[in-house]
C-alpha cells in the first residue's frame, strides 16, 4: 500500500473544525491558486439555476485527467472541503501529479443552490435535531446526477455543466463524493478496483470510521468485497422505482465510453457500528415485520401533519421547493414498507418479477431501520420549514413535528448508538479513500479498450441510490 495515503504531508490546511460553506470553499481555492499560480487554476464551468457560479479547481499539468465531483446532494458538505483536502495533497507530493502524469480536476459544489438551503446547519451545533430540522434535499428530479430522461435531455444547468465537462476532460478516473448523515462508509463503483476492499478497510480501521456491509442504496447489488459495491444495470419503472433504485442514466456512467472508472465515496456524518455487523439475526421476520410496521406508522402521522398544514401555507415563499420531497418521500413509503413486510410478498422488478430480499443479516436489517427512520425524520425536518415558511401555524403543527423529530433522533442516538464523527475525520477519511481508489485506477491495464469492463458488458444507464 502506498505509504502517501496515511502521510501527514499537508501542513498548509489549517485544522477544519466545522463544514465550509459554499462561498468559504471558493474563497480558499482561490487563495490556492494565488499560493500556487503555476500549478493550480480555478475557473467557472457553468452557473446554477440561481446564477451562482460552478467552481473547477484543476491542479497539475498532467494529460490524463481526474474528475472529482463535490456536492452532488446538497445535504452532503462534506464533499467540497475533501476536494480541497485532495488538491492541497496532489500540489504537496509530485506522484499524485507530474509523477502520474495526471491533472486533478475538482468541482467544488455541483448543487450550490441547494448547499445554501442547508447553512442553517452547517456551523453546527452537531446533533442530529439541529440537523434534521435545518435538512434540505431537492426533490428528486432536481439532483444533479440524475438523468431521467437521458443526457440529450438534461434540463438542469447544473448537470449540463457536468456533462459538458466529462466530455471536455474524457477522464479516466471520477469520483462523487458522498456523504450519508447516519450509518457507515461504502464505495460503489461502475467497473471493479480489485484490491479497493482492504484498502478501504484499512483506512477505515485506522480513523474508526465504521463500514456499511449491507447499505439500503446497494440492497440488490453485486458485492466487490466488504463495503465495495458494483452499479447494475437500472430497471425502468415508475416514479416511485425511480426514486428508491434510481433506475435512470446518471453522470456517473455518461463517461464510461471514454474508459473511466466512477467511484462513489460515501462517508458518514453520525456512525453506527451495528452497519457492520455481519452476524445472524435473532428473528429477521419478526425484525422485518417491526421495521415496516414503524414505517407504516410514521407515513400516517405525516400524511396527517402534511394535511393540516398544507391550508395555511398559501403563498408561502419557496413552498413548492420545500414540498416537492415530501411529495417523494411519501409517495415512495407505502411501497417500501411492503417490500419489506414478510407478510406482503416481496417486491417485484421492472417486469413484474419477484425480487425477495436478499439474505439479511445484522448490518443489512440495521441498514433498513436506518433507511425508514431517515425517510421520516428529512419529511418531518421539511414540514417544520414549511410552517415556518408559512409564518403561521394555525393547527399547532410546530409541536407535534418538534415531538417527533426529537423522539426519532432519540432513537438514533439511544436505539442505533448512532456516534458524531469530527468534520476533520470525515473528510480524511474521504481523501484517503479516494486516493486509493485513484491510485487503482491509474494503474488499470492502459491497453484495455474504453468499453472493456471486468465484469461483463457495461451498462449504458446507472442505476443510483436514493439514500
Amino acid at each position: 500500500m502506498n505509504r502517501w495515503l496515511f502521510t501527514a504531508e499537508v501542513k498548509t490546511l489549517p485544522p477544519l473544525l466545522r463544514y465550509l460553506s459554499v462561498d468559504e470553499l471558493g474563497v480558499r481555492a482561490a487563495a490556492l491558486v494565488d499560493r500556487r499560480p503555476r500549478d493550480a487554476r480555478l475557473r467557472q464551468v457553468g452557473t446554477s439555476r440561481a446564477g451562482l457560479p460552478l467552481l473547477l479547481l484543476s491542479v497539475g499539468h498532467g494529460s490524463r485527467q481526474a474528475l472529482i465531483v463535490a456536492g452532488p446532494h446538497a445535504n452532503e458538505p462534506v464533499g467540497g472541503a475533501t476536494a480541497l483536502r485532495l488538491a492541497e495533497r496532489a500540489l504537496a507530493d509530485p506522484r499524485l501529479c507530474d509523477g502520474a502524469d495526471v491533472t486533478w480536476n475538482l468541482l467544488l459544489c455541483l448543487d450550490p443552490d441547494g448547499a445554501r438551503r442547508n447553512e442553517g446547519w452547517l456551523s453546527g451545533p452537531y446533533t442530529l435535531g439541529h440537523y434534521f430540522r435545518h435538512f434540505f434535499r431537492p426533490g428528486f428530479l432536481e439532483q444533479p446526477e440524475w438523468l431521467p430522461d437521458g443526457a440529450a435531455s438534461a434540463a438542469l444547468p447544473e448537470t449540463r455543466a457536468l456533462l459538458a465537462l466529462q466530455d471536455e476532460l474524457r477522464p479516466f478516473f471520477q469520483c462523487s463524493l458522498h456523504g450519508v448523515d447516519v450509518g457507515g462508509g461504502f464505495v460503489e463503483l461502475t467497473r471493479d478496483l480489485p484490491g479497493l476492499a482492504p484498502r478501504l478497510a484499512h483506512i477505515a480501521g485506522r480513523l474508526g470510521i465504521p463500514l456499511e456491509l449491507g447499505p439500503y442504496d446497494t440492497l440488490y447489488w453485486p458485492s466487490l468485497g466488504p463495503a465495495v459495491y458494483r452499479i447494475p444495470p437500472p430497471r425502468r419503472g415508475d416514479l416511485a422505482a425511480a426514486i428508491t433504485e434510481a433506475a435512470v442514466e446518471s453522470t456517473w456512467f455518461h463517461p464510461h465510453p471514454y474508459g473511466t472508472v466512477t467511484a462513489v465515496v460515501e462517508a458518514p456524518m453520525w456512525g453506527v457500528a451495528a452497519v457492520g455487523d455481519s452476524s445472524a439475526p435473532a428473528d429477521t421476520d419478526g425484525a422485518l415485520r417491526a421495521v415496516s410496521r414503524t414505517l407504516r406508522r410514521d407515513t400516517a402521522l405525516l400524511k396527517a401533519l402534511l394535511a393540516r398544514i398544507r391550508p395555511s401555507l398559501g403563498t408561502a415563499p419557496d413552498a413548492d421547493r420545500l414540498l416537492a420531497p415530501v411529495d417523494d418521500y411519501l409517495l415512495v413509503c407505502p411501497g417500501l414498507a411492503d417490500s419489506w413486510d414478510p407478510d406482503t410478498g416481496p417486491d417485484t422488478d421492472a417486469d413484474g418479477g419477484a425480487r425477495p430480499l436478499p439474505p439479511l443479516d445484522t448490518a443489512r436489517l440495521t441498514a433498513l431501520r436506518i433507511s425508514g427512520r431517515r425517510i421520516a425524520l428529512r419529511t418531518a425536518g421539511l414540514l417544520r420549514q414549511l410552517v415556518t415558511a408559512a409564518g403561521q401555524d394555525p393547527s399547532g403543527a410546530t409541536a407535534d413535528l418538534d415531538r417527533l423529530i426529537d423522539e426519532w433522533c432519540a432513537d438514533y442516538h439511544d436505539g442505533h448508538g448512532a456516534r458524531w464523527i469530527p468534520v476533520a475525520r470525515q473528510v480524511e477519511y474521504h481523501a484517503r479513500v479516494v486516493l486509493a481508489a485513484f491510485d487503482l485506477a491509474r494503474h488499470r491495464e492502459p491497453g484495455a479498450p474504453p468499453d472493456a469492463s471486468p465484469l461483463g458488458t457495461p451498462p449504458r444507464r446507472a442505476e443510483v441510490p436514493f439514500e
